[in-house]
């Protein structure tokens, strides 16, 4: 049996983030979703470095691990301001993000239920998440599977994208 546990996340991370981001945009670029994250390794973009160096230095971050090895992140923070508001306190999933080198063992539904554990020990009733709405629509299939349900759509300067909520 695979020892899984979840830890909170910090600057530390931000290398094995980073990694994990080129890691998954490059499995994205290979089945057709470049519309996603792009096609570049976000390591060589600047911007994104920097994106991700303010993920790992922020307060909301987990990270799954399996046998000591990162196998997953999520970021548990407020919606970001492209995203319409709610009238009634939130848990907003700011980032999923899986290690290929784990698909099967669950990593992205533990830590989908850990937000949603997370949401009910402080009280919370409503969890959000986005995501791309565009390619084949598996993302979107994803989330409905782990119990979410599709509410609005917006537009990032032609990135479409969908917003999730579930109640825990």
């Amino acid at each position: 049996m695979s020892d899984f546990i979840i830890r909170q996340g910090g600057s530390g991370d931000f290398r094995t983030l980073l990694d994990m981001f080129d890691e998954v945009v490059a499995w994205l670029a290979s089945r057709g979703s470049e519309g996603q994250w792009g096609s570049e390794p976000w390591s060589t973009i600047p911007k994104r470095v920097e994106r991700v160096r303010g993920m790992a230095d922020g307060p909301g971050l987990y990270l799954a691990e399996i046998d000591g090895q990162v196998a997953g992140a999520i970021i548990l923070g407020d919606r970001f301001p492209h995203v319409p508001p709610v009238d009634e306190p939130e848990i907003y999933i700011g980032l999923l993000l899986t290690s290929r080198r784990f698909t099967g063992h669950r990593v992205g539904s533990r830590l989908i239920e850990f937000a949603l554990a997370e949401a009910r020990e402080r009280g919370i009733g409503l969890v959000r998440v986005d995501c791309w709405a565009g390619g084949d629509g598996d993302l979107q299939r994803y989330y409905e599977s782990q119990g979410f349900k599709p509410t609005e759509r917006f537009d990032v300067n032609g990135w479409i994208g969908q917003v999730f909520e579930q109640r825990p």
